[in-house]
């Protein structure tokens, strides 16, 4: 099923850049993603003609030649925008199989969301599971259950500080109770006073 979550930036088909290139989004946390970026050949020699006639009509003034090369490009423009469809739906085509390893589509709300707004568990995104209370408790008793206090290690009961010490648990360091040095959350002794922690 194709995804519709994209916006086209690709170049126009005529333009000496001219190629393809589409920009998908998370319809949940806005997140994008841009597939590379494909050149379209034909776009961009179609381009370079219609810019050489304009320089040789506007410059070189010869007439015959100039006109003969700037009637070329304005004509290879043309049929370049018509044809260019073609090539233009083969690129969406696979950028569409590209950005579907990217995006999962919530069986709730029918969002097409990232890894980051998706749960695999409910195949639904975060906003619905949160909606509806579903995941984010279990997934909280879950990890608080596994957390253990490095203070005490008394198995946590959930929230920032440990029930049992008061220890901060969303702490990366900590200070030293005899010098005050900061250390890393980790350490067994104090690096300035080798104080025992």
């Amino acid at each position: 099923m194709p995804l519709s979550n994209y916006r086209d930036v690709s170049t126009p088909l005529g333009d000496v850049g001219a190629g393809f290139q589409f920009e998908f989004f998370c319809e949940s946390c806005g997140d994008t993603w841009k597939t590379p970026f494909k050149p379209y050949r034909a776009g961009q020699a179609s381009g370079l003609f219609r810019r050489f006639g304009y320089l040789f009509n506007e410059f070189a003034k010869i007439s015959v030649i100039s006109e003969y090369v700037y009637r070329l490009g304005r004509a290879g423009g043309t049929t370049i925008e018509v044809t260019g469809s073609k090539a233009k739906t083969a690129a969406l085509e696979e950028a569409q199989t590209m950005a579907a390893q990217r995006y999962e589509k919530c069986t709730n709300c029918r969002t097409m969301v990232c890894a980051n707004c998706y749960d695999e568990a409910t195949q639904r995104c975060l906003k619905c599971d949160r909606a509806e209370g579903v995941g984010s408790q279990s997934g909280t008793s879950a990890s608080a259950s596994s957390t253990v206090c490095p203070n005490c290690q008394t198995p946590s009961q959930g929230g920032r500080f440990c029930h049992e010490c008061g220890f901060d648990m969303a702490s990366t360091h900590k200070s030293c109770p005899s010098c005050s040095a900061t250390m890393p959350r980790q350490a067994r002794f104090c690096t300035d006073c080798g104080h025992g922690f």
